[in-house]
């Protein structure tokens, strides 16, 4: 699936080798897919291991912990959403930023939905395990924020200050990442109407930015 950044990751050694990269990219996805089946508390770096093929000081070479494993997770996801995102925006025209909204949410929503892991794992660790001076949402809102600001470009953006549109995305992903949570409780795809609410929500409170 990828490799990961290290820039938000408690990674022990930082693969070189293309090899050593794969191995990486191989113990990701089988904790991914294990907090899949389990969860968050029944992960085990052992079950990763065994999972992955490898033997276990393979992934202690990486990761002191589980949590640290499930950061490098975390990040490794943002990574991917925003490249997802880059080629949504590609394509959308300048002006239609309510389009370019939407593949933003659409692109999330995807993954929600099928990529391993993501559905407990998405930017940041569980709920219950979470620390509270690692905020998963403020690393989301800034990528986003570059994302658009590139985007919508001298026209939209380049009218608005860098700290209103920060704010402005902040609050976005704060209140969608509240609803969509709710929306996901209880059905693996997301209860339709919850999401519809949350696109209004988010197109109405941009508007008044962006318009």
């Amino acid at each position: 699936m990828g490799t990961v950044s290290h820039v938000h990751t408690n990674l022990r050694r930082v693969p070189v080798q293309q090899r050593s990269a794969e191995r990486l990219a191989r113990i990701l996805d089988a904790g991914a897919g294990i907090l899949d089946e389990t969860g968050y508390e029944q992960l085990s770096t052992r079950a990763v291991a065994d999972r992955a093929g490898v033997p276990i000081g393979s992934v202690y070479r990486f990761f002191p912990n589980k949590r640290a494993l499930v950061d490098a997770l975390a990040a490794r996801n943002l990574d991917v959403y925003a490249e997802r995102v880059v080629a949504r925006l590609a394509v959308i025209p300048e002006p239609e930023w309510r389009a370019a909204i939407d593949a933003v949410l659409d692109e999330y929503l995807a993954m929600k939905r099928s990529v391993p892991g993501f559905a407990l794992v998405d930017f940041g660790p569980p709920a219950p395990v979470a620390d509270p001076l690692d905020d998963s949402n403020q690393r989301v809102a800034d990528r986003l924020k570059a994302l658009l600001a590139r985007h919508l470009g001298a026209g939209r953006a380049g009218a608005v200050s860098d700290a209103d549109l920060s704010r402005t995305v902040l609050v976005c992903v704060q209140a969608a990442d509240a609803l969509l949570q709710l929306a996901f409780r209880g059905d693996p795809s997301g209860d339709a109407d919850l999401i519809a609410e949350t696109r209004t929500l988010l197109r109405a409170y941009l508007a008044q930015l962006l318009e």
